[in-house]
C-alpha cells in the first residue's frame, strides 16, 4: 500500500518535472530558431555586397572575373574563418570565384533562396541569389557555418537532453528521498499493525500517527475495540455455558458411577430405574413404568457422561488459556519438576488401570509463567497419551534443559508415548480444534493439542510434534524461549 502511494506520488512530481524539460527543450529550440533568421537576415544583406564585389568581366575565357571583397563581406569571411565561404558562377553553373562545394541549384528567379548542405562533417546555411554584377548576370552564393540552427541540431545530446535528464534524474532522486522520509511514520504504522499478533487488539496511538491518517487510525482502533468487545462476549458466554454444565455433569457422573456400581452387583438381572421417585430399583422391586438399563447400556451411559463431562472441562480450560485473560495476571515461578511428579501421581491410577508403564525423567528447572495453565498443558497431553497407548505401552512424562552449542539454552517440557502416532502431513491439523485425525480409535473432543498449542503460545513458547523411539509412538515437545519466561534453576 504505502509503495504504490510512494510510486504513485513520485510518478506525479516526475512527469511534471518532464514536461517541464520538454517545454524548456522547444524554447531552447524557438530561440535557436530566431537567432537562426538573424543570421538568415544577414546573409540576405550580404548577397547584394557579394554580387558588387564582382567588378569587371574577365580580360580573357578562361580568367574568373575581377573581384574585390567590399568590407561587409570580408569582414564576414574572417570573423568566420574555416565556418564561411563564397562562391560566384555563371547562369550554367560553371564555378568562376570561391570555393567549388558552395553550390545549390541556378535559382530561375532573382528572388534570394536558402539551403542547408553537409561538408566537412558541419551543416552549412547556403544563401543564393542570381542577379546583375560588373561582369554580368551571375549566380552568387555565402555559406555559414554557425548557423545557431544547425549547432542546436548537433549539439541536441549534450547540450540540451543530457542536462535535461540529469536535472529530471536528480530530481527524481531528491524526490525520492523526499517522499521516503515523509512516508517513514506510515511505514511504520503499518509495519508496527502487520508484527501484530491476531489475539492483540490494543488501540493504535493516535498521537504518534500523522495528522493525514489519524481518521484511518482512529477508524482501526474502533474496530479493534468492537471486535475485541465480540471477542470478549463469545469468551464469556463459552466459559459461563462451560462452568454451569460442569456441576450439573459432576452430579450427573456421579450417579451414573452409582448405576454402574449396582450393576456389575445385580449382574446378570438388569437395572430398573423408576422415573417417579428418580431412584434405582432392583429387578424385583420393579415399579410401573421404570426402565430397565442392562449393565452394557450403563457403561455407555457413563462414558458419555465422562466425555461430555471432558468436554465442559476442555472449554473453559480454552477459554482461560486466551492470551487476553491471562496478560492481566502476574507471572509466577514454576516448578516444572514438581509439576511432572504431581501429574504423575495424578495419572498413574489410570494408567495402571489401563496397563500402562507410566514414567518419569526429570531435571530440576524453572520457567516464569502461570502455574494452573501449565499444569493444564501438561493434563492434556498426559491425559492424551494414556488415552491413545495400547495396553502394555509405555508413556513418559520429561523436564530439562537443551543446550545448544550455536543457540541460547532453554527449557522443555516433553511426553512421549509407544502409541499409534500423529502422521507427518497431520501434524499442522491436530492443532485445530476438535478435529481428529480420520480412523482414529478411542474417545476424544479433538481438544487438548489445541489447549495445549494455545497454553504454549500464552508462555511464548513452541509446541513441537514428532515421532518417538525408532519412529513409533508421538513426541509432543514445549519449548520455552530463553528469557523471557525461561529461567533454569535448581
Amino acid at each position: 500500500m504505502t509503495s504504490d502511494l510512494r510510486n504513485r506520488l513520485l510518478l506525479l512530481l516526475v512527469l511534471p518535472l518532464l514536461a517541464l524539460a520538454l517545454v524548456g527543450i522547444w524554447l531552447d529550440y524557438r530561440s535557436a530558431d530566431e537567432a537562426a533568421e538573424r543570421h538568415d537576415l544577414r546573409l540576405l544583406r550580404l548577397l547584394p555586397a557579394l554580387a558588387d564585389s564582382v567588378l569587371a568581366p574577365p580580360i580573357h575565357d578562361r580568367e574568373p572575373p575581377l573581384l574585390l571583397l567590399a568590407p561587409p563581406v570580408e569582414d564576414f569571411l574572417r570573423q568566420n574563418a574555416g565556418y564561411a565561404a563564397y562562391s560566384v558562377r555563371d547562369t550554367s553553373g560553371r564555378l568562376l570565384l570561391g570555393e567549388a562545394w558552395v553550390h545549390a541549384a541556378v535559382p530561375t528567379t532573382q528572388a534570394p533562396e536558402f539551403h542547408s548542405m553537409e561538408y566537412g562533417g558541419v551543416t552549412y546555411r547556403v544563401a543564393v541569389q542570381r542577379g546583375r554584377t560588373g561582369a554580368g548576370e551571375l549566380v552568387v552564393a555565402l555559406a555559414d557555418g554557425s548557423d545557431p540552427r544547425q549547432q542546436w541540431a548537433q549539439q541536441l545530446l549534450l547540450r540540451v537532453l543530457l542536462p535535461n535528464l540529469v536535472l529530471v534524474a536528480a530530481a527524481g532522486l531528491a524526490i525520492h528521498w523526499a517522499v521516503r522520509r515523509a512516508f517513514k511514520p506510515l511505514v511504520e504504522l503499518a509495519d508496527a499493525v502487520e508484527r501484530r499478533s491476531p489475539r492483540d487488539l490494543s488501540p493504535i496511538d493516535e498521537a504518534a500517527s500523522p495528522a493525514e491518517v489519524r481518521p484511518l487510525v482512529h477508524s482501526l482502533n474502533r474496530l479493534f475495540a468492537l471486535v475485541n468487545a465480540q471477542a470478549e462476549g463469545q469468551r464469556r458466554f463459552v466459559a459461563d455455558a462451560a462452568h454451569q454444565l460442569r456441576t450439573p455433569l459432576a452430579g450427573l457422573q456421579a450417579q451414573v458411577e452409582a448405576w454402574a456400581m449396582m450393576a456389575r452387583a445385580s449382574v446378570p438381572a438388569p437395572l430398573s430405574l423408576n422415573l417417579d421417585k428418580k431412584q434405582p430399583l432392583a429387578q424385583e422391586g420393579r415399579a410401573p413404568g421404570a426402565i430397565v438399563l442392562g449393565v452394557d447400556q450403563i457403561e455407555k451411559l457413563r462414558n458419555a457422561t465422562r466425555r461430555t463431562s471432558q468436554l465442559a472441562h476442555q472449554l473453559l480450560a480454552l477459554s482461560r488459556a486466551d492470551a487476553r485473560s491471562v496478560d492481566a495476571q502476574p507471572s509466577q515461578r514454576v516448578d516444572l519438576k514438581d509439576l511432572c511428579e504431581t501429574l504423575l501421581e495424578t495419572f498413574l491410577d489410570a494408567a495402571t488401570g489401563k496397563g500402562l508403564d507410566l514414567g518419569l525423567d526429570v531435571q530440576p528447572v524453572h520457567v516464569s509463567g502461570h502455574g494452573w495453565l501449565l499444569r493444564e498443558l501438561l493434563s492434556n497431553l498426559v491425559d492424551n497419551a494414556i488415552k491413545y497407548t495400547p495396553a502394555g505401552g509405555v508413556v513418559t512424562i520429561r523436564c530439562g534443559v537443551r543446550r545448544n552449542a550455536m543457540g541460547p539454552t532453554r527449557v522443555f517440557l516433553q511426553v512421549e508415548d509407544d502409541g499409534p502416532g500423529v502422521p507427518e502431513d497431520e501434524r499442522g491439523r491436530v492443532m485445530q480444534r476438535f478435529y481428529r485425525v480420520p480412523g482414529t480409535v478411542g474417545e476424544g473432543t479433538g481438544l487438548g493439542l489445541a489447549i495445549a498449542d494455545e497454553i504454549a503460545r500464552v508462555h511464548h513458547a513452541l509446541l513441537i510434534l514428532g515421532s518417538g523411539a525408532q519412529g513409533r509412538g508421538l513426541v509432543v515437545t514445549v519449548v520455552f524461549a530463553p528469557e523471557p519466561p525461561a529461567v533454569v534453576g535448581a
